[in-house]
């Protein structure tokens, strides 16, 4: 078995209880996007595939904000398959690197694989898949859906979001809508814009049947 097909079956076997929008599923999207991705870019292509598929190994919303068990559960596998050092802290550092945190978050490393995962991660955000994650986490959090007495709260800090518990309509305007002048990469951009209009689109026909007014 090649370690990605190892990575792939260990994953897999973390997630199996995962949370709809966090699932192997989710990895398995941000994978093929990586890839997509990876085409049009100067990469090093196994550091990508195995950022992309440790990447939410265990998301620190699911682990009391604890953001360290990532890291430590990535780092325990590849040592346990001889990964070497560099490509392991590589793949740390896109871990601990890729998510949004309220959009103030300043990322303390930099690389193309980082870029690339990122994006593949944020496309996963955005678009018909993004709007029906979005809604399934709303739902396992059992928020409102909506409520026009409680804005959208825009920059955040990365406590303030992380501990947010804001109505699920507010991720649209706090986070989801603001990723796609954040991709990293042209091909990143290009798949983000159609998917950015798709989100755009449905908050108006939302807004329309709660106003009665479609």
């Amino acid at each position: 078995m090649s370690l990605i097909d190892t990575t792939i079956a260990f994953v897999k076997q973390q997630l199996k209880n995962a949370e709809g929008g966090h699932d192997w599923f989710h990895i398995e999207r941000v994978y093929k996007n990586s890839l997509l991705i990876a085409k049009e870019e100067d990469c090093d292509l196994t550091v990508v595939q195995l950022g992309a598929l440790l990447h939410d190994i265990a998301d620190s919303k699911f682990h009391d904000g604890d953001e360290t068990v990532g890291p430590r559960t990535a780092r325990a596998f590849l040592e346990s398959q001889n990964v070497d050092e560099a490509t392991i802290q590589h793949v740390i550092n896109i871990i601990e690197n890729i998510s949004f945190k309220g959009g103030n978050f300043e990322k303390k490393f930099n690389s193309k694989e980082l870029d690339i995962v990122q994006d593949a991660d944020r496309l996963d955000a955005i678009g018909a898949i993004g709007i029906a994650r979005c809604f399934n986490y709303g739902g396992f959090k059992n928020r409102t859906l909506y409520d026009p007495e409680i804005p959208p709260k825009l920059n955040m800090s990365k406590e303030e979001y992380k501990n947010s518990e804001s109505p699920t309509l507010n991720h649209f305007y706090e986070k989801l809508l603001l990723l796609s002048d954040k991709m990293n990469t042209p091909t990143g951009k290009r798949i983000a814009e159609a998917r950015h209009q798709y989100m755009e689109e449905f908050l108006s026909q939302f807004m329309g049947e709660w106003e009665g007014r479609k």
